[in-house]
């Protein structure tokens, strides 16, 4: 399961980012993350611009909704997204 926390400023969690590959996708959980796929490479910032994208179009919210919070030069990266609730994040991870 996804470690996750919900406030007023929105859900915040951790994503484990895999770049290069085939296609943008969501993979499902690992280690207590949400683990992405990003056929970005992680070359300034194309990764991160891909990772903010795929979410937004997942929780069907505008891409200024999701947020990096740390980890912009690593694969293991915490994410806010405000308007998104964790409900929504555990049926993305179960449609996989």
């Amino acid at each position: 399961m996804i470690q996750c926390s919900e406030d007023n400023r929105g859900l915040t969690f951790a994503v484990r980012v895999v770049p290069r590959a085939s296609r943008s996708e969501l993979v499902g959980e690992q280690r207590g993350a949400l683990r992405v796929r990003i056929a970005a490479p992680p070359v300034e910032g194309a990764a991160n611009k891909e990772l903010i994208k795929l979410l937004s179009k997942s929780f069907k919210l505008p891409k200024n909704a999701v947020q990096i919070i740390s980890g912009l030069t690593s694969r293991n990266k915490i994410v806010r997204i405000k308007g998104a609730d964790a409900t929504r994040l555990q049926q993305l991870i179960s449609l996989k």
